[in-house]
């Protein structure tokens, strides 16, 4: 008598993919076992495959006459009860373990899996695992995910917008931080979340400490200090791409203020036989920018230029040039200078453009970060590094929802710059990334993850994934079209957290980076619910359909879709216009007057 689980038989077996021929009793896609209903060769179902002292199992990725074996050419043989089963692990004894040993024989049993052997599988809670959800298939199931491997082996969390994603990343990161329960699994964790549209303060408040340009609501403020950023990168955006003649002596400028900064601070760990322009060590922009502009507009009053024409000496503190007069016509004085004349005066306006621009603020003027003209801070690294990841919450949100959309790219490039610098270099301190490893999570990474033109956060991010793992530096890309991203960056990922996706482009994009060949998985993504993720690769035991378990509403992102029928049933109000342009000049979305009769000029 056969038994109740059965499937049907192994036809064929080619790789790790194996053909299977349905079992000709079962008359309906529904089994009773146990009084618990199973459906039957769904796409994205498990089963069994009994090999004596252990089990394989497998995950349905095609069924129907496309399953049919291509060997099979009798028309008799071929049909519609076939399906194609991809082996991805095995039980021995007790423990369940990716890959397989061996593999089955020609008709070998092929049975459903049952909730008690999906238990076998997810119901044992190892160390350094955490739960995040409920078996599609089976709720009674908890999922858990290997937290040592998600953060080393890096992770991705793709899905149309709409699909939930936002939601699953905080209840990921909840799980990570606090569980829902708000008990700390693992208080020394490390996380750093780029919120690019500020969704997330609300969702995490009590798990993370914010910080914003515009702060608001407890919220710190965000200052990235221009002097640990790449300094190349800092010096095109702020004086635009220079010719090599002209960019020397500035880097040669920039190293000399280091050495004099750190002459007179003496910043430990500091070898001036060894220090760069590239060095994190404070230096001002605008000390720069007037040596700079001094040589490009000097005049002299005679014609062997000895004596300056100088009218005022201006103020680099307040970035007013010195003025002289405008050089005379053919030989009469005043006399053009040509002594340190790098042609960079359009560059220089640039510059000051750009230091005088408030919008710039959290980085040109970082506040105690800034450096005053001799190129001493009031708070150095320590400070700002203790600041973002070494504070008692596990969690830091930079929030940059007010940041313009044209240094995006160079100040996430920046940001993870600062932090893997001083994670790699200090790997085998008792803060550094091995000894405390360090999960970043990159929100709506496209916008600056992507294939085309220069992308310093591109960059960075790629050698975060590429060499992240040795130095406990891992990431978590989360983006609504991975056909965007880079490719290197998702081939990097070994685990991919992949929520409901329309786009075929977006589609094809997951399926060629995922670990494992389940096309037919990939296949149903349109089709998911919203929260509903299907977990592939070295995090998850078996690739899963995983129903995320959804945090309160009050802990919830600030993604949700608008109440539309509920806004236009209302009936009309009179507007407040006034606010609305407050909160576009405030760059403050909770913008509010000062006081009840304070007028429409709000903080």
């Amino acid at each position: 008598m056969n038994a109740p689980t059965l499937l049907g038989y192994v036809g064929a077996v080619s790789g790790s993919l194996v053909s299977v021929k349905q079992f000709q009793g079962i008359a309906s896609g529904i089994a009773i076992i146990g009084g618990r209903s199973y459906r039957v060769g769904q796409v994205g179902s498990f089963v069994r495959i009994p090999q004596g002292y252990h089990d394989l199992y497998g995950i349905i990725s095609d069924v129907g006459a496309t399953a049919t074996p291509e060997v099979l050419r009798d028309a008799n043989q071929r049909g519609e009860r076939w399906m194609s089963i991809q082996l991805v692990g095995e039980i021995v004894e007790a423990s369940f373990e990716r890959g397989i040993s061996q593999y089955p024989g020609i008709n070998d049993e092929v049975h459903i899996v049952t909730e008690d052997d999906l238990a076998k599988i997810y119901g044992t809670a190892d160390g350094g695992q955490v739960t995040i959800g409920r078996l599609a298939a089976a709720e009674s199931i908890p999922v858990r995910i290997d937290l040592e491997k998600l953060i080393t082996r890096h992770s991705a969390v793709l899905g149309s917008t709409g699909s939930g994603k936002s939601t699953t990343v905080a209840s990921l990161l909840r799980s990570i931080s606090g569980g829902h329960t708000g008990e700390t699994a693992f208080p020394s964790a490390r996380i750093l979340l780029l919120d690019v549209h500020g969704e997330y303060g609300k969702a995490l408040a009590n798990v993370s400490k914010v910080l914003r340009v515009n702060p608001q609501d407890g919220s710190e403020p965000l200052y990235v200090p221009y002097w640990a950023m790449d300094i190349l990168e800092l010096v095109e955006f702020l004086m635009g791409r220079l010719e090599e003649k002209a960019l020397s002596p500035i880097l040669d400028k920039i190293l000399e203020d280091k050495l004099a900064a750190h002459k007179k601070a003496n910043f430990l760990g500091v070898d001036p036989t060894s220090l760069t322009s590239d060095s994190p060590i404070p230096f001002s922009l605008k000390k720069i920018w007037y040596e700079l502009i001094d040589p490009e507009i000097k005049t002299w009053t005679d014609q062997q230029r000895t004596q300056s024409a100088r009218i005022a000496n201006g103020d680099p503190e307040t970035l007013t040039p010195p003025q002289y007069p405008l050089p005379g016509a053919g030989s009469s004085s005043p006399f053009m200078n040509n002594a340190g004349v790098l042609g960079i005066r359009r560059p220089l306006t640039l510059l000051r453009s750009r230091l005088l621009d408030r919008q710039y603020d959290f980085m040109l003027h970082p506040g105690d970060w800034e450096p005053n003209l001799l190129g001493a801070v009031k708070k150095d690294l320590p400070a700002l590094l203790e600041n973002w990841i070494g504070h008692d919450k596990p969690i830091t949100i930079l929030d940059l929802s007010g940041i313009p959309s044209i240094v995006m790219t160079r100040l996430v490039g920046g940001i993870l710059n600062i932090i893997y610098q001083a994670l790699f270099w200090g790997r085998e301190m008792p803060d550094g990334g091995r000894l405390r490893p360090q999960l970043i999570v990159m929100e709506e990474a496209h916008r600056y993850l992507g294939k085309d033109g220069h992308s310093p956060a591109r960059e960075m991010v790629q050698r975060i994934v590429k060499e992240g793992r040795k130095f406990g530096v891992g990431a978590m890309v989360v983006s609504q079209r991975p056909s965007e991203v880079d490719d290197t960056i998702l081939s990097q990922c070994g685990t991919f957290f992949a929520l409901r996706l329309s786009n075929s482009t977006d589609r094809s994009r997951v399926q060629s980076s995922l670990p494992d060949n389940l096309a037919g998985v990939v296949d149903s993504l349109p089709v998911l619910r919203t929260g509903e993720a299907i977990i592939i690769g070295e995090a998850a035991r078996l690739p899963v359909r995983c129903r995320v378990t959804l945090p309160p509403e009050s802990e919830r992102p600030q993604s949700g879709d608008p109440a539309v029928v509920e806004a236009w049933a209302a009936s009309r109000k009179k507007g407040d216009y006034e606010g609305l342009a407050a909160a576009w000049r405030s760059q403050n979305p909770r913008w509010k007057l000062p006081t009840e009769n304070g007028g429409g000029s709000g903080a």
